[in-house]
């Protein structure tokens, strides 16, 4: 398959790509979290996913959390079209492969409406992310959305595209 039609099949595929960022446990144990960490993790998001974070807040306060409304609880960013397709390749391709003791994707992360959830420790594996400069650690969630609702399907499309799942023997 060539780059035009890996291209064309990832638009006919896959809706968009949702990239999250929780972050608050790190802003209420760091007293300086505003002025230096926020902005570094906001860079870091923004090299990984070619565009700027949405900062999400608490809708309503939770104790047991010990969140409070409009408290800072994350980043958010929501890829589509090119930079949809530029992350999927690379994610695919290039992240995926470096993450230590990979083995694939079980089958089991693709959800009953195709979609997939994957949850990364660390961002260092993204090689855009120099690791000397970088002065925190941050887990991200990435969700791919699909356009076909029916897992089956969804699950021969992602192997089609070369999505590296662990595969049963």
């Amino acid at each position: 398959m060539n780059e035009k039609d890996f291209q064309n099949k990832i638009k006919q595929t896959i809706e968009k790509i949702v990239v999250n960022v929780g972050i608050g446990k790190m802003a209420n144990s760091n007293p300086n979290f505003e002025s230096k960490i926020l902005p570094q993790i906001i860079k870091d998001l923004s090299l990984i996913t070619g565009q700027y974070p949405k900062i999400t807040k608490a809708k309503k306060s939770i104790a047991g959390f010990k969140v409070r409304e409009g408290q800072l609880v994350g980043l958010q960013v929501t890829l589509r079209n090119k930079k949809m397709i530029d992350f999927f390749s690379r994610l695919v391709k290039i992240v995926l492969p470096r993450v230590r003791d990979f083995s694939g994707i079980p089958l089991s992360k693709i959800d009953q409406n195709g979609s997939i959830n994957i949850g990364l420790k660390d961002q260092y594996v993204f090689p855009e992310i120099n690791p000397e400069e970088s002065i925190i650690q941050f887990p991200l969630g990435i969700n791919i959305v699909s356009k076909i609702k029916n897992r089956k399907v969804a699950e021969e499309t992602y192997l089609n595209l070369g999505f590296p799942f662990k595969i049963k023997k």
